[in-house]
């Protein structure tokens, strides 16, 4: 008896792409996308409090959505860097606050608000301001920073010296490097991985020393590298790799560890 011919089809493969619904719909994630919520469409956009970008004009600015409307007529820009009048402005009312990204950071340009709203936020802040309470308060308010800063370099100066862990012959080098190291990474408002507090202290003090070692023993500052995306990246990793291999004279004592050493130059000018 003859056999009955079926079509079958093909069995789709696991690794087969399926389509991404996120692309369907407009919403697939871009590079540098922001991920502050939209308006809400059932309220005025001057009733809501939002997280706004910078617009084409003075006076305007874009939505997350990356739509561009204007700033409401009554309002105005309160700049950044009064941390105690923008907190009274935020808890006044509603407020846009204009943040600016690049790359993957984001960076404060100001607070949108009602004029009549900030101008009393800065009266209010001036009271509370010129009173002896708070003048006081200020006071020990420094005086705390700075003991905690004088730990924290103390601290950080010791995990150099440690990651660094040079030899005998040259602990007085090791010192001076720790030192160097220390007084570039560890200043307030610096923006060096010293100031992190994302990574134990250990890892930042051998990312301090590396990064040190890179601007101040190679040729990284005055070298033309390509823009193309891993580039820079690469070029680091080959200069820090050049550096642990540095520290490791010095470490196993060799005894012309200091020779031609570029080390050993920059320490000295």
């Amino acid at each position: 008896m003859p056999r009955k011919k079926t079509s079958a089809q093909p069995a789709r493969p696991n690794s087969a792409k399926r389509p991404n619904p996120a692309k369907r719909s407009g919403q697939a994630k871009r590079p540098g996308a922001t991920k502050h919520p939209d308006p809400d469409p059932n309220l005025p956009l001057p009733q809501q409090t939002l997280v706004v970008g910078p617009g084409p004009s003075d006076r305007t600015v874009c939505l997350p959505s990356g739509d561009v409307v204007a700033v409401p007529d009554a309002w105005s820009l309160l700049p950044p860097g009064d941390a105690g009048v923008t907190r009274r402005v935020k808890a006044a009312g509603p407020t846009w606050t204009m943040k600016e990204r690049k790359g993957r950071r984001e960076f404060s340009k100001g607070l949108w608000a009602d004029a009549a709203q900030i101008h009393s936020a800065k009266e209010a802040m001036e009271s509370t301001r010129s009173t002896p309470q708070y003048a006081k308060a200020k006071a020990a308010a420094k005086v705390r920073r700075e003991e905690k800063q004088e730990e924290y370099v103390e601290d950080f100066h010791a995990a150099v010296v440690a990651f660094l862990n040079f030899h005998s012959d040259y602990a007085a080098i090791g010192k001076r490097l720790a030192s160097a190291v220390t007084e570039h990474a560890t200043p307030v408002g610096s923006g060096t991985v010293a100031r992190t507090q994302r990574i134990p202290i250990e890892r930042r003090a051998e990312s301090a020393v590396i990064a040190w070692m890179r601007h101040q023993t190679t040729a990284y500052d005055n070298m033309a590298i390509a823009r193309v995306k891993g580039e820079r990246r690469e070029v680091r990793r080959q200069l820090a790799a050049q550096s642990r291999k540095l520290l490791e004279k010095y470490r196993s004592g060799a005894a012309n560890a200091m020779q031609f050493c570029p080390l050993a130059k920059a320490l000295r000018s």
